[in-house]
């Protein structure tokens, strides 16, 4: 798990099994004013009291076992010296979601107070590092217990492509959670709508009229999918397609799963057994979109045809 800090200790650390505390409280000194009538002496107990506070809490941080300390507030030069002599990192004004994340991930509890620090409200890693990342300095949480997640740290010579592998990570990322979340899925490549095109080319036969042809136009449609792939990928596209309508039609047992397979010689291929699949939820919602717009445009044909 990685994290990025606005301000961190100036000297690089590794650490092995760590304790971290998170705490939303202050660990610097509060700034207030004064009236001018107080007398040298009242000031003199004034200042002396907010350093017993804050030697108070810098102590206790110390005896709770934790190593490193993350904090949402800023976190005063003595409070960051304290802990550096102590041998604790420390770093401050920590952005509250990356507090949660962090927290979430070790196990700890993120504090609002230091009094009655425990064992139990600490979080753990196996080895917390500073590393520098181009020109940017990252702190690295590895081992946590409770991690669920990861940080992809993108880097390139130019910002569209970086954007380009960012927009590439995320769609992939959601297909894998989608595919998690439906458990089910679909051969992809073009698997899919060559089969449904083949059924309503069947089922065009057995009607007559008008909407036999709306049916065919349908069908043909879906191999739209198919072919632009073949195309892309600098295929035959004719050839591609009558390959895969032959082994839709002759292959009962795997003929379904057969797409477009950049890899194969003949550019056709088993999606299903090769790993090219898609959530069955995303081909649902494509083909339902599908049928909406093609809906749409022949309602408004149908106005602008009776307007003239």
């Amino acid at each position: 798990m990685l994290l990025r800090l606005v301000m961190a200790h100036f000297k690089r650390q590794s650490l092995r099994s760590s304790s971290l505390m998170t705490t939303a409280s202050s660990l610097s000194f509060l700034r207030a004013s004064l009236r001018a009538s107080l007398k040298p002496e009242e000031y003199q107990a004034i200042v002396d009291a907010e350093w017993k506070i804050i030697y108070k809490k810098l102590d206790q941080i110390v005896d709770s076992g934790a190593s490193v300390v993350l904090s949402k507030l800023p976190i005063g030069d003595l409070a960051t010296q304290y802990f550096a002599d102590k041998g604790l990192f420390c770093a401050g004004r920590v952005a509250m979601e990356d507090l949660q994340r962090v927290a979430k991930a070790t196990g700890g509890v993120i504090q609002t107070t230091v009094n009655g620090l425990t064992k139990e409200v600490l979080g753990t890693c196996g080895e917390f590092e500073e590393k520098q990342v181009g020109a940017e300095r990252y702190n690295m949480f590895i081992g946590c217990p409770l991690s669920k997640t990861s940080t992809i740290v993108l880097r390139g010579g130019a910002e569209q492509f970086i954007a380009e592998a960012e927009r590439s990570l995320n769609d992939a990322i959601m297909i894998v959670r989608r595919a998690m979340k439906a458990q089910k899925i679909v051969p992809g490549g073009g698997a899919i709508e060559m089969e449904i095109s083949k059924h309503l080319r069947s089922y065009a036969r057995n009607i007559s009229g008008k909407n036999q042809v709306i049916v065919n136009a349908f069908a043909k449609s879906l191999e739209t999918i198919p072919r632009n792939i073949a195309d892309n990928a600098g295929l035959d596209s004719v050839d591609v397609l009558n390959r895969l309508r032959q082994k839709h039609s002759q292959d009962a047992q795997e003929g379904h799963n057969y797409g477009v397979d950049i890899h194969d010689q003949f550019g056709v291929g088993n999606c299903y057994t090769n790993f090219v699949w898609e959530p069955i939820v995303v081909k649902i919602n494509a083909l339902a979109a599908a049928c909406e717009v093609s809906v749409v445009s022949l309602f408004l044909g149908c106005l602008h045809h009776l307007e003239h």
